[in-house]
């Protein structure tokens, strides 16, 4: 995966990775970068932000507690895990989301898999997810289903996992299946993107105090030294 080895590694070969990406916002703290798809009126998008305010360990858990994301996230209209690889907390799981989209169009549903891993030696967090196809959650017509949709998330603290202060990456793409013109897109991006990690950011805030027994439980796993934080994979058939 170019985009985390661009992110994790000072490899030369990846010195020019970004000379293909257009800067559509450009702020102290947070950098948003568009790309085009090939033979495609889509793009890939990659976002680069920081925080000092709160700790890596409460932004992870913000990304993978589905139970929480529905309290702050007001778009979110289900999201459930549907299947687990094994019971650890580092195993893959896929997971059913379905999300407001703006009116008159249908809301969207999403099914991926989702996996997660700590590495020490790098010092970094990474959460991984891809649109898959699931027999427990076949296409149905109530909602309109996003079949392409990727997302890496590479999160590396500035000290410690506990302590305050980290730099993130996100890199996404997804089909959301809607003729938007160009310049709905580039409106969209510019607008929603900002608006999403300031709830993010505000959720990572609360999720220590409002969520305590959690982010204990996110504490022991990211810093027991006999945990095996490589998720296993998960045999699916991968959505096109």
């Amino acid at each position: 995966m170019d985009h985390i080895q661009h992110q994790c590694d000072a490899d030369k070969k990846y010195e020019h990775y970004m000379d293909t990406w257009e800067l559509i916002i450009d702020k102290e703290h947070l950098k948003l970068w568009r790309k085009p798809l090939p033979s495609s009126d889509l793009y890939e998008y990659k976002v680069y932000g920081t925080f000092y305010d709160i700790p890596p360990t409460a932004f992870f858990m913000v990304q993978i507690d589905c139970d929480y994301r529905k309290q702050w996230d007001k778009l979110v209209i289900d999201l459930d895990v549907i299947a687990k690889e094994t019971e650890d907390e580092a195993g893959s799981e896929v997971i059913h989301w379905v999300t407001h989209y703006p009116f008159p169009m249908y809301s969207r549903d999403y099914v991926y898999v989702r996996r997660q891993r700590v590495d020490y030696e790098k010092k970094v967090m990474v959460l991984v997810a891809r649109s898959v196809e699931h027999p427990l959650c076949p296409v149905n017509d109530q909602y309109v289903r996003v079949s392409q949709y990727i997302s890496e998330m590479v999160i590396q603290p500035h000290g410690e996992f506990e302590e305050n202060g980290f730099d993130y990456t996100l890199t996404y793409y997804d089909n959301p299946q809607a003729p938007f013109p160009t310049p709905a897109y580039y409106w969209m991006a510019k607008k929603g993107v900002p608006d999403f990690v300031d709830k993010l950011h505000m959720a990572a805030k609360q999720y220590q105090e409002t969520q305590a027994s959690k982010y204990q439980r996110a504490n022991n796993f990211c810093f027991s030294s006999n945990t095996d934080h490589t998720a296993p994979t998960i045999q699916l058939s991968y959505a096109s």
